[in-house]
């Protein structure tokens, strides 16, 4: 017997069932089961991809045999990744620039100074949501889930960095308009800039308030970086905010000041292994934009 449930990869105790139950029938049959009988045979098992089959079937699948039959096929439900919105023509302005920057070197980036603004949060939930896909495609569109910038928080920074390192992180104090970004400007991004050398080029993206033209005004003089709108995918500060998320995430803070302490103390701590990493992928960023024919891409 146990080389029988060796053969057939079953435990013994099957094989014992088996056997009193073709005695007990002489062999012939099997005995009458239990339960509801299947309403799809062996056969019918394969996953259709015609729903049609499906809704025109005299005895429809129950859901648990729609998700047996999905998880069999390897679709399973999954959070869907969150991805801006991208139209057709933010998507033909991020392949261009893309296509523009692909032959950049190291050197070349090192010029950038990237900033961008982030709102932490000091408790909450993720508010979870799930997709179910086939393995493997987690970044494609059809199953992200478009989100806008800042859904909530209660403490907001503004920081940035560059290939010399960690840059100033600013607290954003009220509402930040215009006028809030015009004095970080000034005051925080400026003295940064001008540290870097001479050919460094501020970058940020098209938010509103980065180009009023009250803002516009104050940088006739100043370098500044064209942005392709809906790409936060390739602006490497983002990762370095999931990467400050990950080092505050087991902190808690009473208020705003004690987040921001944290925040300030955890960012001045990132090492330059991170920033290398971060600007080695630009190459790489651009010619998956390329791939994705403009679509959000994994970074």
């Amino acid at each position: 017997m146990m080389t029988l449930a060796g053969m057939f990869g079953v435990t013994e105790a099957g094989i014992s069932q088996f056997l009193k139950r073709q005695k007990a029938q002489d062999g012939s049959t099997n005995s009458q089961r239990t339960g509801r009988p299947r309403n799809q045979s062996k056969t019918h098992r394969p996953l259709r991809s015609d729903g049609k089959f499906f809704l025109n079937s005299p005895s429809p699948p129950s859901v648990s045999t729609v998700k047996r039959r999905l998880n069999a096929a390897g679709i399973m439900g999954r959070r869907p990744v969150k991805k801006p919105l991208i139209s057709e023509k933010n998507r033909a302005g991020r392949v261009k620039w893309a296509k523009e920057h692909l032959n950049w070197t190291r050197q070349d980036w090192n010029k950038i100074l990237w900033s961008d603004e982030s709102k932490f949060l000091l408790f909450g939930s993720d508010g979870i949501q799930w997709v179910r896909r086939p393995i493997g495609s987690r970044y494609h569109p059809k199953y992200q889930l478009p989100t806008v910038k800042h859904g909530g928080g209660s403490c907001m920074v503004w920081g940035a960095f560059s290939g010399s390192g960690i840059g100033p992180l600013h607290r954003v104090n009220g509402i930040m308009d215009k006028h809030v970004y015009k004095d970080i400007l000034q005051n925080q991004m400026l003295p940064h800039l001008r540290a870097m050398g001479r050919g460094s080029v501020y970058q940020q993206d098209n938010d509103p308030k980065h180009t009023s033209l009250f803002v516009k005004d104050w940088f006739k003089s100043r370098r500044v970086m064209g942005w392709p709108s809906q790409s936060p995918d390739l602006n490497p500060i983002e990762n370095l905010w999931e990467e400050l998320e990950r080092r505050c995430a087991n902190k808690r803070a009473k208020n705003c000041n004690e987040k921001f302490a944290q925040l300030l103390s955890e960012w001045n701590q990132i090492p330059m292994s991170t920033i290398d990493t971060l600007l080695n992928s630009m190459q790489r960023r651009c010619q998956a934009v390329i791939d994705a024919r403009g679509f959000a891409t994994k970074y």
